[in-house]
């Protein structure tokens, strides 16, 4: 499975590409950061955005892409910016027919590093340690994003097991309740 991780943010958006399987030595393909200046007018950064995004779908060619889900902080302004860069992602994913899936900060840090209060530091090193590079990606929001992309390929297919068990027992149910009624 080859997976696109972005981590979604307006000044830097980290993009990474691994692949691989559970069980199995995962290998980085790309890392980077789609990079906007701050001075800029809010449409032509999440234009940036998009660009940024399409030219690592177009030259990575992802089966699905994982995007960190946004959740409350207390600076509502960096909340936004997050949340737009996020449906800019999912927005290039979806307009290609490629699966997004998003996952926590918390559930990305326990996959990677056991814990869900693991700091920047302890993701980063657990990313090149599991990626066998020779340093931690520079800078976090790459990390960050690698991290996105193996928390996806390892949950991934326990994922669709539960949706599809939930979808056999909402049809089975369905079905009773017709020979029922």
């Amino acid at each position: 499975m080859r997976v696109l991780g972005v981590d979604p943010g307006l000044t830097r958006c980290g993009v990474g590409v691994v692949e691989g399987v559970p069980g199995r030595p995962l290998t980085m393909l790309g890392v980077g950061v789609v990079r906007t200046p701050v001075d800029t007018d809010l449409g032509r950064r999440l234009v940036a955005i998009e660009q940024g995004i399409e030219q690592w779908l177009d030259e990575h060619r992802p089966e699905s892409v994982a995007v960190e889900r946004v959740f409350s902080q207390h600076n509502v302004r960096t909340v936004m910016g997050t949340a737009q860069a996020s449906a800019v992602a999912m927005l290039c994913a979806a307009r290609r027919g490629i699966p997004v899936a998003l996952h926590t900060p918390s559930e990305v840090k326990a996959a990677v590093t056991g814990t869900g209060r693991a700091d920047k530091a302890q993701v980063g090193a657990m990313v090149t340690r599991l990626l066998r590079l020779d340093a931690p990606p520079k800078p976090a929001d790459a990390a960050d994003a690698l991290a996105l992309a193996i928390c996806h390929i390892w949950r991934a297919p326990a994922q669709n097991r539960l949706r599809q068990a939930v979808a056999l027992h909402t049809a089975q149910a369905t079905a009773s309740k017709g020979r029922t009624a």
